[in-house]
């Protein structure tokens, strides 16, 4: 048994340069963890609270709040908790903040420890961390690795509107390996870069560090992406696929969805055909956050359309709340969730909606976050409970790459275990 021994919160940077919360962990038997937790560019309605101090440091971003609630509040009532009590420690976690969504303490606050928690725990057993998740709660038989959903252009808010959809994705086949998915990646990568410095186009990255072109529509996107492929020797939707995180929430205003491709904006109606449109032409076999909120009756009609050779995907629009998921789900709205832990602020409530999203045969795709750091956590969770899919962003920048580094990683002990 391997007991609290102490907790110290501290504040770091995110990839983007926004504060957020480090945390460490000491035992008593002198091992220690560290965890950092991501932030968000924009949150649901139903995700945890950032919380924020809102003051004149930082520009209101810091997050000492959220540290001391950490130092002051939650330490205190954990020292010599049990670490493999994961679940009761989450649960006196979420009593101590007393709030649904985690605005007293701090949703960040709240899912540095809870995360630190799950690491010492691996730490305490001697674990690596995927095996001591799949130990611990079994949500898969086989460790494998998930296929990767790579972000290729930032469009929306994380690219400064220069493309009016947020993620533009792109999918390698799922019978090609991890190490071979990851290297078409990078080899389309570096072509759309040249192609994008010969055409004179705008070759700067986006938020998560995605290339964010100055296009006239969104359709050329895809355009621009297939000439790439067609350099690089791949066969599109073959070997490649496209997918899209629309964010539509981002582009919705008064009753209709703001495109460049339809300068009067789109009704919902016309936005179902416009996907169907881009399903049937560039071959879109991911769809995630298609409509803004409250737009349940769309979603139905979309996965009734397309679903049958579409993954679409909410995240958003059910924040990663098992109640939420099992509304959709009954509604058959969707047939895939995005997971993300700081949606929810809890590990336990994390593995609550993974194991209802498995259960109910729904793709599973375990995200990042917009402001990321260099924690892996979320590589070990995802190969832990078999997830569909990873979703980490482009093939750039520090906080992305150790994720797929991670995953590269495990990929090896896992072939060196077999062999």
């Amino acid at each position: 048994m391997a007991l609290i021994y102490a907790l110290q919160a501290r504040e770091i940077l995110d990839g983007r340069g926004w504060p957020t919360i480090e945390l460490v962990l000491w035992l008593d038997n002198g091992f220690s963890v560290i965890t950092s937790v991501p932030t968000a560019v924009s949150g649901g309605d139903y995700d945890a609270v950032e919380l924020r101090d809102n003051d004149k440091r930082m520009g209101g971003l810091g997050v000492q709040k959220a540290i001391d609630n950490i130092n002051q509040i939650i330490a205190p009532q954990l020292i010599g908790k049990d670490v493999l009590k994961q679940r009761d420690i989450d649960h006196l976690l979420i009593k101590l903040d007393g709030t649904s969504q985690k605005s007293k303490l701090g949703g960040n606050a709240i899912l540095a420890v809870s995360q630190a928690v799950l690491k010492a725990g691996a730490l305490s057993v001697g674990l690596p961390l995927y095996q001591y998740i799949q130990k611990k709660y079994r949500l898969t038989t086989d460790l494998t690795m998930p296929s990767c959903i790579f972000t290729i252009l930032d469009g929306g808010v994380h690219g400064g509107k220069n493309l009016d959809f947020r993620e533009f994705l792109l999918l390698p086949a799922s019978h090609f390996s991890l190490e071979k998915a990851i290297e078409m990646a990078v080899v389309v990568k570096q072509k759309l870069e040249d192609l994008l410095i010969s055409k004179g186009a705008i070759h700067s990255i986006g938020v998560t560090g995605g290339f964010s072109p100055n296009l006239y529509k969104n359709t050329d996107a895809f355009e621009l992406i297939i000439e790439v492929i067609r350099q690089t020797g791949y066969n599109f939707a073959q070997d490649l696929f496209f997918g899209l995180n629309a964010a539509a929430y981002d582009i919705y205003e008064a009753g209709k969805y703001r495109v460049r491709d339809n300068s009067q904006g789109m009704s919902t109606t016309e936005l179902i055909t416009f996907y169907k449109k881009l399903r049937e032409s560039y071959k879109l076999i991911y769809l995630e956050d298609a409509f803004a909120k409250n737009e349940a009756t769309a979603w139905q009609e979309l996965s009734r359309e397309i679903g049958r050779t579409t993954t679409i995907a909410g995240c958003n629009n059910v924040s990663s709340k098992s109640s939420l998921i099992q509304k959709g789900l009954q509604n058959q709205e969707f047939n895939a969730v995005v997971v993300k832990p700081k949606h929810l602020g809890t590990i336990s409530e994390t593995m609550e909606s993974i194991k209802l999203v498995k259960d109910s045969k729904l793709d599973l795709i375990l995200s990042h976050s917009s402001g990321e750091t260099n924690e892996t956590l979320i590589a070990d969770l995802a190969v832990a409970v078999g997830a569909n899919y990873v979703k980490f962003g482009p093939l750039n920048r520090g906080e992305r790459i150790s994720k797929y580094n991670r995953l590269l990683e495990i990929s090896r002990e896992l072939s060196q275990a077999i062999n």
